[in-house]
């Protein structure tokens, strides 16, 4: 004999689940059309610095909570130095097509309008030399260990009296051509493990990598480590940056 008294509880189950799947996709649906108004609505916000605006916001909210919990005081892992990469990856020639002669090439420091510092590889060769390896990132999302030596940024302003510099928000720094520029937050410029760096796995730069001297900086992806530094000077106010101009995050870190 069949037990029918189990069939009502069975159809209203089935009823449930119905409806519940109805509403499911119904929801589902909603959100779709959702996303593609939002979408369609940021895509006729108007541009702010490279961005569409409300993608600017969001960089720029993002920016303020990175920089609010960023330690200068926490270094970057390093490594040995059988774990660096012989052949370090090339990305981007902006700013190093034109010939370099290292006897004529200066770094240009500005402290103020009208006084300006003009420093030589062999000046920098002097000062105190730090060897780092360190696990390079990429925005475009790979990474590789390399290994880099050049003097701390923050060693070269004590050396030559910035320190009234180094109160300031920024450090702006550009290729001798000015076609490459970067803005740096000064507590990333002062890192530790910031370097003007001027050798690459023991030997000067090569050409692509930014001979003379370039920019190291771990706490920050690669579009922030300027290859060819020409200028450098200081500001409150955000210096103008490649990469941010073009829609990129402008603060960069990770």
């Amino acid at each position: 004999m069949n037990d029918r008294s189990s069939l009502p509880v069975k159809t209203v189950a089935n009823r449930t689940f119905g409806r519940n799947s109805i509403l499911s996709f119904v929801l589902f649906g909603l959100f779709l059309v959702g996303a593609w108004a939002t979408f369609k609505w940021i895509k006729r916000q108007p541009q702010d610095a490279g961005a569409l605006r409300p993608l600017r916001k969001t960089l720029d909210f993002n920016e303020t909570v990175f920089s609010t919990v960023f330690d200068s005081n926490k270094l970057v892992k390093e490594y040995p130095v059988s774990h660096a990469a012989k052949r370090v990856r090339v990305n981007g020639m902006d700013g190093l097509r034109d010939s370099v002669n290292e006897e004529t090439w200066r770094l240009r420091v500005i402290r103020a309008p009208g006084d300006t510092l003009q420093i030589t590889l062999d000046d920098i060769k002097k000062l105190p030399k730090k060897d780092l390896i360190f696990d390079f990132k990429c925005i475009e999302g790979w990474d590789q260990v390399t290994h880099w030596a050049g003097v701390p940024l923050r060693t070269f302003m004590q050396h030559y009296g910035l320190s009234g510099q180094s109160k300031m928000k920024y450090v702006g720094l550009q290729t001798p051509d000015k076609k490459y520029y970067v803005g740096i937050d000064m507590p990333s410029a002062l890192h530790p493990q910031t370097l003007l760096c001027y050798e690459m796995n023991g030997q000067p730069l090569p050409i692509n990598q930014g001979f003379p001297v370039r920019l190291i900086i771990p706490v920050k992806y690669g579009i922030k480590h300027l290859k060819r530094i020409g200028t450098m000077f200081f500001s409150n106010d955000k210096p103008a940056d490649f990469w941010a101009e073009r829609g990129y995050d402008y603060y960069a870190g990770h």
